[in-house]
Order: C-alpha cells, then structure tokens, then sequence
C-alpha cells in the first residue's frame, strides 16, 4: 500500500515520490527501516518523523530504491538530507539547463556537498551528470569520498576542499573551468541558538513537545548557520558568482526566505547577470525557491554550446 509521504505535496512533475511511499517495497530495498514503521490512529503506516535515527533509515531506504546507491552511511551528528526535497532542486535545475538547450555532457558544481553528498548522487542517478563537490569541511569529505567509492562513482564526482571559510569559489574555480550549473543549499541560520528555536517550532508541529536540543534531520555548525544568515550568505555566493562570469553558464541556490530571494534581484542586476529565474518549490506545508542567475550573452550563451 502507498502511503502519502510528508513531503509528497506538489513535487516535481518527474519526481518519483509525488504518490507518497510505499513502507513494504521500502522495508524490502531496506530491511533496517522495519524498526521504525508503525501504524499511526489512523490506521496507515509511516514513521515518526521527529525521530532523526528514523529519518535517516526512510532516506537510505529511498536512495537503495530509486538511485541505485548500496551504500550510504555518515555520522549522526551530519545532515541527514530529506530525498524527495533534495531531488526536486535537481529535477527543476534540469528544466533550466533544458530551456537553454545546454548539450551534454552536463557538469555541475555543488557548493557546499556535505558528508553524504546528497545532490552529486541524485543527479548522477537520474540524470548521469557529472559534479564536482566542495566543502570547507575536510572530515566531510573524507566522508563523501568513502560513498562514492563504495559506490563506484569516483570518476563521475570528484570533491574539492574549500580551504578558505570567507570565500565560496575563490580557489575552486580557475580560469578554465566550465560548468553547465553551480547549485547550493545554503545554511538557513544566523547562529545555533536560531537554529535550535526552529527545531523546537518543528518538532512541535511534528507532535513532539520534548523540547529536545536534537534536530529530526540533525546538522553541524557549517551546514546549518553562518553569520548573518542566508541572507549574508547567498550575496557572497552571488558576489563571487560574478568575479566568475563564464565559468558556469548557470549559478543557482536555494533560497528560504521570499525576502531575501527579492534582494537578490537588484543585486544581480547590478553585478550584470543578464537572465535570472526564479522557481518555486513546495514540499507539504514548505514553500521555498530556487533562484538561478547567468552572465552571459545570448552570444556568448550559443558559443557555449557550440564549443561542447
């Protein structure tokens, strides 16, 4: 029996979790998800999502399904990604790089990868891109780099150390770079006391009035919040995407808060992006967005293909 999923609303058209999850086929590609699934008072089955141990097993459970990944292990005390949010920035990025008619082979730069390498792995998947990942964290990738082996994707996505906390692309990229996409999921939070406040407002809503200082999806410091925000965070993504102006046909990043989505606008403006998209996304009651960005020409955009 399917069961609708908390994040099966209004999901991309391509994306396979739009009718829910099906808890046996899941149990089957995952059998250590059995533990975990119970039937609620209304008489369906599904899994406390305000328990993080939990949320990781439906996550490696969807990965073991649907991506061909067989294996997928991190400390607890990382983000523990949520798929069917995850693969949506994926499948709307593929919308953009369609709509511009970017030739294959695709290359896509994840800022910010993380120890399970969350969108390298969604987008080889289900779309055989190739990514190169970065991090500020080297114990984070040390991390990723024992997936993708295990997995067999070392040639398809490599990982960079961000030595530099201050800078995003300042020593990842050079002057022969050529990406068709950068994407980022930026830290939403201003400090870890902002981040704990938001945790206790969503594990209540979950039905948890334990107000417990662990997060349902847990995070470290770097993945959750930077000083001053998202907002200070994406103007010096943004910024930098402009010392950087041909390297990737396309700059992208998920983007919380409507408001800070809106300030971006002037700001690109003036930097001279010469297109910027922006596209909704809903997962249940969550409303964000992805904005994406690119300085080139209509030229220079044709050149680009032409050259591949």
């Amino acid at each position: 029996m399917r069961i609708k999923g908390k994040n099966s609303e209004q999901l991309h058209s391509n994306n396979k979790h739009k009718n829910g999850y099906d808890f046996n086929e899941l149990c089957e590609a995952y059998p250590d998800l059995k533990e975990f699934v119970f039937v609620n008072k209304y008489g369906t089955e599904t899994i406390d999502f305000a328990n993080p141990k939990a949320v990781k097993a439906i996550n490696t459970a969807l990965l073991f399904k649907f991506y061909t990944i067989s294996f997928w292990d991190f400390p607890d005390d990382n983000l523990c990604p949520p798929i069917p949010g995850r693969v949506d920035y994926i499948h709307y990025l593929a919308d953009v790089l369609k709509s511009s008619k970017i030739k294959e082979p695709i290359s896509i730069l994840d800022i910010g990868t993380g120890a399970n390498c969350i969108y390298p792995l969604l987008g080889n998947a289900e779309y055989n891109w190739k990514f190169v990942g970065t991090d500020i964290d080297k114990k984070s990738l040390d991390r990723a780099q024992i997936i993708l082996k295990k997995n067999k994707l070392t040639e398809a996505i490599q990982l960079k150390h961000q030595k530099d906390s201050a800078n995003i692309f300042n020593g990842i990229l050079n002057a022969t770079d050529k990406f068709s996409a950068s994407m980022c999921n930026p830290p939403f939070y201003r400090s870890q006391q902002d981040a704990m406040e938001a945790n206790a407002r969503k594990l209540e809503g979950l039905g948890n009035n334990n107000m417990s200082t662990s997060r349902n999806f847990s995070g470290k410091q770097q993945e959750l919040w930077y000083k001053g925000g998202e907002k200070a965070f994406i103007h010096t993504y943004l910024y930098e995407s402009s010392m950087f102006k041909t390297q990737c046909f396309w700059y992208s990043t998920l983007v919380s808060k409507k408001e800070n989505a809106e300030s971006m606008l002037s700001s690109l403006k003036k930097l001279g992006a010469t297109e910027i998209k922006t596209i909704p996304m809903h997962q249940g009651n969550k409303a964000t967005r992805i904005v994406a960005w690119t300085f080139l020409s209509k030229e220079e955009q044709k050149e680009w293909n032409s050259t591949l």
